[in-house]
C-alpha cells in the first residue's frame, strides 16, 4: 500500500508534470472507482490543473478558477502510471487493473491501476477537498512543523488501545500504513502489542523521534523519483517489515511476523520484545 512517503513523492512527481497543463479527458473504466457523482467528471474537462497537494495518504489535485478537485486514495493494491504518450483507443471496461485515465492537453497522463480482486482504489471529483469523508477525518500530518513532541503525548494520552493500531489509524495520525508503522517500532525498539497509554515520558518522546525519522528519511529516498520507481525504493528502504526470516539489520536476530486475517506485521524479537516472540493475535496474547 502506498504510504506518506510514497504520495509525498508522488505529489511532488505530479506536480512537476501536471501543474500548468489542461485537462482533455477524464475516463472511468472501472465502476468502482469513482465515489462521487455531483459535480461530473466532465466537468474537470477543459480545466488546467493549479496544483497538487497530498492529505495523509490522499493525493488532491486542484483545477483553476472555481473547478473541482480530482482526489485519489490508492488504497492497498493501487497505482498511478505515468505516461509520456497515452494510447488513442479509448479504454475498455474489462477485468484488467486499469481503473480511470486521465488524458491532458497536448499528450500524455496517467493511468490509476488496481491488481488484485479487492476494489478498493477510489476516485472523488468535489469542490472542496473535506467533501471526501476519508479527509474529513484526518488526523494531524506527521510531517508538520505543528506535529510537535506535546501533540503527539496529547494523542496518546489516554489510548487504552495497541502501539500498532493507533499508529494506523488515520483519526489519530495521517499518512502511515503498515509498512511504516512496523518500521517506525522497530526504530523506537518498542512492542507493537504495547499500549499506547502505558508509555513513559521518555519512551513517548523516542517513538516521536522514531516516527518523525523515519518518515523524514523515507520522504527523502522517495523525493526525485519517477512514479513507476517508488514502489522499489520503498523496498529497499523497509528494514523489518516484509522481511520475516531475514536478520535484523541491527542485532542480527531473525525478524519474526505475526499474521491477521488480512495482513501481517514484522518485528524483532530482541529489539522490541526483550528476546519474546509474539502470539498469533488470533490465538492469544503476548507469550509469557
Amino acid at each position: 500500500m502506498p504510504e506518506l512517503p510514497e504520495v509525498e513523492a508522488l505529489a511532488g512527481f505530479l506536480s512537476g508534470h501536471l501543474v500548468g497543463r489542461t485537462v482533455e479527458r477524464v475516463l472511468p473504466v472501472a465502476v468502482s472507482v469513482l465515489k462521487t457523482y455531483d459535480p461530473p467528471l466532465t466537468a474537470l474537462e477543459g480545466r488546467e490543473v493549479t496544483g497538487v497537494r497530498r492529505y495523509g495518504k490522499f493525493l488532491d489535485l486542484a483545477t483553476g478558477g472555481d473547478g473541482p478537485h480530482l482526489v485519489v486514495h490508492l488504497a492497498r493494491a493501487g497505482w498511478l502510471r505515468w505516461q509520456d504518450a497515452l494510447p488513442e483507443a479509448p479504454p475498455r471496461p474489462g477485468k484488467g487493473p486499469l481503473a480511470l485515465r486521465v488524458r491532458l492537453a497536448g499528450g500524455g497522463g496517467f493511468d490509476l491501476t488496481e491488481a488484485g480482486t479487492q476494489k478498493r482504489l477510489a476516485a472523488y471529483c468535489v469542490q472542496d477537498v473535506a467533501e471526501v469523508p476519508g479527509i474529513a477525518r484526518l488526523g494531524p500530518d506527521p510531517l508538520s512543523p505543528d506535529f510537535t513532541l506535546d501533540v503527539f503525548a496529547a494523542l496518546l494520552r489516554d489510548e487504552r488501545r495497541q502501539l500498532k493500531g493507533v499508529l494506523r489509524d488515520q483519526g489519530v495520525i495521517a499518512g502511515i500504513g503498515n509498512a511504516y508503522s512496523d518500521e517506525i517500532l522497530h526504530a523506537a525498539r518498542m512492542s507493537p502489542f504495547k499500549l499506547a497509554a502505558s508509555l513513559t515520558e521518555d519512551e513517548t518522546a523516542a517513538l516521536y523521534g522514531a516516527l518523525r525519522t523515519v518518515l523524514h528519511e523515507a520522504v527523502e529516498r522517495a523525493r526525485g523519483h519517477a512514479a513507476a520507481e517508488l514502489k522499489a525504493e520503498k523496498k529497499s528502504g523497509l528494514r523489518v517489515h516484509g522481511l520475516a526470516g531475514h536478520p535484523c539489520p541491527v542485532c542480527g536476530d531473525t525478524i519474526r511476523e505475526v499474521s491477521f486475517s488480512d495482513s501481517s506485521l514484522q518485528y524483532c524479537p530482541t529489539c522490541q520484545t526483550g528476546g519474546k516472540p509474539l502470539a498469533d493475535r488470533r490465538l492469544s496474547r503476548l507469550l509469557k
